[in-house]
């Protein structure tokens, strides 16, 4: 059996009590791993302060780089064994753990290659007075990790982290702390990694990520998961001040206009709405539908939502995988009932039973309801549970589109490429996709308007939450 165990320091520590991990698409043991502590949050944040400091790691854009390239060969070389563990674990299909898997070795090596290009820039203020402003690593950083994409959401903050000169100190999900483990291995395997620069503690309720979020000696937080979270993590880390970087939850409108191709939305909103079974910030959980349309795109939408097949991740006919556990399952099955009392219910989603019983599955569910104000509008249920929301103009699209606190992605479906930059510039949202919804890459940032979250990851800018600007000024004189 696999025990998950603690890395701190360059070394594997089996200390903490056992906790199980399960196969939520059919509840069997996959293994263990050993709960954490404050303790050795404390210790696995004194090595990385130590190797920040001490070991010459924050100067070294060369070795910084060479890291993240050895990282990237590695987690290659293991795809096909990762891919199966995220499937086993996680639950979802496994194109999509494959696609997660390439994301994040693409994402790797972005930051290798960025990790030897981080420039600051230098002027002359007055004659003889000269300034260099100077992008330098802010210290250690805490990440925590979330389930639903345990490898892609830890690189596509391991990745600028180190590339800045970070050290490190990693939280993963106690959801999947197997997948963790076996990425942490091909981390450890790098020959240019030096001891303590990165680290890693199990979850022990939230133990650890309160040690992490409340230390004095953690310098930045970088942070994906819920937006409640989020705003305990920004009150507990007040008193220290650090810096925190947080991608959050989001409620992701798709705005269908009359002329939109409806082939080709009812395509891409399935996929976009129920990729990891809907189980992903960005999905696409509210279809604002013209009037014009709504009785086809609707109709169609139930066909297609009623046609995807539920099943194991590991079955090449399933076309949506599981939920990461069975209380998520019975969350869901009472929002469906929820959205039957206050909308419409076009189509009734339910566990599947026969095989599939001891699974967390729930097949698709599709409601149209006119209160924006419901908490089903308003929340974000994360599940394969979608809206429909009609309109009559462009106005009401982006009022209606605007009307949660939400602001982390949205798409527009329509022919005429003015409208289409008209609206997707007044939608408050981080990313707007143009007849897509989904496209997630290394070289393009993502984060959030609102309740959404602060900075951004991915591309450049995914740096700055991990670089300090230091101004030098020297009065030189003048020949």
């Amino acid at each position: 059996m696999t025990i998950a165990r603690h890395y701190i320091n360059g070394e594997w520590l089996a200390e903490g009590a056992l906790d199980d991990s399960t196969n939520p698409a059919d509840g069997s043991l996959l293994g263990q791993y050993h709960r954490g502590s404050r303790d050795l949050t404390d210790q696995a944040i004194a090595a990385a302060r130590t190797a920040f400091l001490a070991g010459g790691w924050a100067s070294s854009p060369r070795r910084r780089a060479a890291v993240l390239f050895e990282f990237a060969d590695r987690l290659e070389a293991a795809l096909d064994d990762l891919a199966d563990l995220i499937v086993a674990e996680n639950g979802k299909l496994r194109a999509e753990a494959v696609g997660e898997l390439r994301g994040s070795i693409s994402e790797a090596r972005y930051y290798g290659g960025l990790a030897r290009t981080v420039l600051g820039r230098s002027f002359e203020g007055e004659p003889g007075n000269f300034s260099i402003m100077h992008r330098e690593p802010c210290g250690v950083a805490a990440i925590i990790v979330p389930w639903n994409a345990p490898v892609t959401l830890l690189v596509r903050s391991l990745g600028p982290a180190l590339a800045a000169g970070c050290t490190c100190v990693i939280k993963p999900a106690h959801q999947t702390p197997l997948i963790h483990a076996r990425v942490m291995e091909c981390l450890a395997d790098c020959p240019s990694l030096p001891a303590g620069v990165v680290n890693s503690v199990n979850e022990n309720g939230i133990e650890v990520g309160q040690a992490l979020v409340t230390s004095p000696h953690v310098d930045t937080i970088s942070f994906t998961g819920s937006s409640q979270t989020g705003r305990h993590i920004m009150a507990a880390a007040a008193p220290t001040l650090k810096r925190v970087g947080l991608e959050l939850g989001g409620k992701a409108p798709a705005v269908i206009f009359g002329d939109a191709d409806i082939d080709r939305a009812v395509r891409e909103l399935t996929r976009g709405s129920l990729m990891m079974a809907g189980q992903i910030c960005v999905a696409a959980t509210r279809l604002l539908v013209h009037r014009s349309v709504e009785a086809e795109f609707t109709r169609r939408m139930v066909e297609a939502f009623r046609a995807v097949r539920v099943g194991p991740g590991h079955d090449p006919a399933s076309e949506m995988g599981a939920l990461i556990d069975k209380p998520n399952e019975s969350r869901l099955l009472r929002l469906i009932e929820q959205a039957a009392d206050e909308g419409e219910l076009l189509l009734r989603g339910a566990q599947p039973g026969g095989a599939l019983t001891q699974g967390a599955f729930v097949t698709p569910s599709l409601f149209r309801i006119d209160d924006i104000g419901s908490a089903l509008v308003q929340e974000e249920l994360f599940g394969p549970l979608v809206s429909i929301e009609p309109f009559e103009d462009e106005a009401e699209a982006v009022e209606k589109a605007n009307a949660t606190v939400y602001g982390l992605a949205a798409s527009v479906h329509t022919r005429d490429l003015e409208r289409a930059m008209r609206i997707s510039r007044a939608i408050r949202a981080g990313t707007v996709w143009l007849n897509c919804h989904g496209r997630l890459f290394a070289e393009g940032e993502t984060g959030g308007y609102g309740q959404s979250g602060l900075g951004r990851l991915h591309g450049v800018e995914g740096l700055n939450d991990f670089l300090e600007t230091k101004h030098i000024y020297m009065e030189q004189g003048v020949l």
